[in-house]
């Protein structure tokens, strides 16, 4: 069996190693970046959801500039929403500030009862530019 190919965002190792996950892994050419909250460096929530969102995508974007890519390379991404009737507008509405321009990456949004104290996880799957890939 081949070791992982993990990517870890600076200063947040302690953190994945902690809670026993991997943020990233490389393979075949595509990074699989774990669902990223809006966690704060001690691992806590962000208590406001617009912050909680802005920040999970910060997260998202270290991760992926760890690994050599940007959300222009995400080509697939899973939302959890914890009570989305509620939530998924405001949500919705930030989105745009770290989407980036079409063609937009595919989308499946799910709802969620529970995100371990969270209302909002991002996950996403990208395919590593050629000079990383390689």
């Amino acid at each position: 069996m081949s070791k992982r190919d993990v990517v870890f965002p600076a200063g947040r190792q302690a953190l994945y190693q902690r809670n026993r996950y991997s943020p990233a892994v490389r393979s075949n050419g595509f990074l699989f970046v774990s669902g990223q909250v809006g966690s704060r460096e001690d691992g806590s929530p962000e208590p406001e959801l617009e912050a909680q969102v802005r920040l999970a995508f910060a997260n998202l974007n270290a991760v992926l500039a760890a690994a050599g890519c940007r959300f222009d390379d995400v080509v697939d991404v899973t939302l959890f929403v914890v009570d989305p009737e509620r939530n998924f507008e405001r949500i919705w509405a930030i989105v745009p500030e770290f989407w980036g321009e079409a063609p937009h990456p595919t989308l499946t949004g799910i709802g969620a009862t529970w995100l371990y104290g969270f209302q909002f996880e991002i996950k996403a799957i990208a395919k590593l530019p050629e000079s990383v890939a390689d």
